[in-house]
C-alpha cells in the first residue's frame, strides 16, 4: 500500500499487520550495530608518516596538531605502534637535509625514505606494508611537483624530464624493500613509465597505488607546512586536477588503469565523495581516498575550540568516504581511529 497525501500530513506507509517503523531498529546500539550498513574497520586505514634526518627528532606540525616530522628512529617506533594497533599500512613522506632544482635527494639510493624504508624492514614489522610517496615536491627549493621548463609565456614542469626521474625515485624505493610504490605528481605518462622500470628490474610482483584523480585543492596547505612543499612561485593547477571536474576525473582514472596501476586513488576525499562515487560505479579495482591535512585539520581546530566533538565528526567524515566506495583511507586519525574501533 503506498503512502497517502493529504494537506496537513503524510500517513504512514501500512501493510496487512500495521505501520511500518524503521525506527524499531535504531533502538539501541546493538541493534544500529547489527544493521549497520558501512564500516570503517584498522584494515582500511592508511598512516602517513613524514621522516627527517636526525635521531630522536619529533619536530610538531603547528597546523596538524599530534602530527610530527619524525627521526627514523621515531618513525620505526611510530610504526611499531600502528602495527600493534591492527593498521595495516603507512605511507613515507620525505623530508630531505637538503633540496635542488631537480629535486635529487628524491632518487637518492641513500635518502631519507630508503633509509626509514630500510629501518622499517630491519624492525622486523612483517605485519606492516610500506606505501612509497613518489613525488619530487619535498625535495625541489621550487617547491614544485618536477623539473621546471622556461617557456615563453613563464614556467611550467616539464613533464617528459620529470617522469623519468619519478622512475628512477620509484626504482629506489623499490630497491629499498617497500611494498607499494605511490606516485602523486599528476604527470601524464608516469605511471606506464614506472611499471616499466620496475618490471625490467625484477620488481614486477610490486603494486602501484596511483594518486589517479589528484586535484588542485586548498585542503593541502597544512601538509605544504609538513613537508615544505610550497611552491615558491605560481601553483600546481597546470598539472593538478580542476576541482569543477568529474568526467576527467574518469578518463585520468582509467588512463592509470591502463598503464598498470593497481590501486587508484582519489585526493582530496571530503569535498570529493560524488569523484569517489562515479569512481566506485565506473570502476572494479581497490580505490584509495586520502582524508588530507585540511580536512584533518580543520576538525582538530573546530574541536579545539568546543565547537564540535572531535569523535563523532571524526568518524562521520570517515565512515562517509566508506559509504562513497571508498576501499582505504589515507588518515592522521589512522591511530585515533584504530584505538577506538
Amino acid at each position: 500500500m503506498t503512502t497517502k497525501q493529504t494537506a496537513t500530513n503524510t500517513v504512514p506507509v501500512v501493510h496487512e499487520l500495521g505501520p511500518v517503523r524503521p525506527r524499531r531498529l535504531r533502538r539501541s546500539e546493538v541493534l544500529r550495530s547489527m544493521v549497520r550498513e558501512h564500516h570503517v574497520r584498522r584494515e582500511d586505514l592508511i598512516l602517513p608518516l613524514f621522516a627527517c634526518p636526525g635521531t630522536n627528532v619529533r619536530n610538531e606540525i603547528d597546523a596538524m596538531p599530534g602530527v610530527c616530522q619524525l627521526s627514523v628512529d621515531l618513525v620505526v617506533e611510530e610504526c611499531r605502534e600502528a602495527a600493534g594497533l591492527g593498521i595495516p599500512a603507512v605511507i613515507l613522506f620525505g623530508i630531505p637535509p637538503h633540496k635542488d632544482a631537480v629535486g635529487s635527494p628524491g632518487y637518492d639510493p641513500h635518502g631519507i625514505v630508503p633509509q626509514a624504508i630500510g629501518a622499517i624492514k630491519e624492525a622486523g614489522l612483517d605485519n606492516l606494508l610500506v606505501i612509497a610517496d613518489v613525488c619530487l615536491c619535498e625535495y625541489t627549493d621550487h617547491g614544485h611537483c618536477g623539473v621546471i621548463e622556461q617557456r615563453g609565456d613563464g614556467a611550467d614542469v616539464d613533464n617528459d624530464r620529470t617522469v623519468a626521474l619519478l622512475a628512477q625515485e620509484a626504482l629506489i624505493y623499490a630497491r629499498a624493500g617497500a611494498d607499494i610504490i605511490a606516485p602523486s605528481d599528476m604527470m601524464d605518462g608516469r605511471i606506464g613509465r614506472i611499471r616499466q622500470v620496475l618490471d625490467a628490474e625484477g620488481h614486477a610482483d610490486l603494486p602501484i597505488m596511483a594518486y589517479a584523480a589528484k586535484y588542485a585543492s586548498a585542503f593541502y596547505g597544512p601538509f605544504r607546512e609538513a613537508a615544505g612543499s610550497t611552491p615558491q612561485f605560481g601553483d600546481r593547477r597546470s598539472y593538478q586536477m580542476d576541482p569543477p571536474n568529474v568526467r576527467e576525473a574518469i578518463l585520468e582514472i582509467s588512463l592509470d588503469l591502463e598503464q598498470g596501476a593497481d590501486i587508484v586513488m582519489v585526493k582530496p576525499a571530503l569535498a570529493y565523495l560524488d569523484v569517489l562515487r562515479a569512481a566506485r560505479e565506473q570502476f572494479e579495482s581497490p580505490l584509495a581516498a586520502y582524508n588530507v591535512s585540511g580536512e584533518y585539520a580543520m576538525i582538530k581546530a573546530a574541536a579545539q575550540r568546543g565547537w564540535i566533538d572531535e569523535v563523532r565528526v571524526r568518524d562521520e567524515v570517515l565512515v562517509s568516504i566508506k559509504r562513497a566506495g571508498a576501499d582505504m583511507i589515507l588518515t592522521y586519525f589512522a591511530k585515533d581511529v584504530a584505538r577506538t574501533l
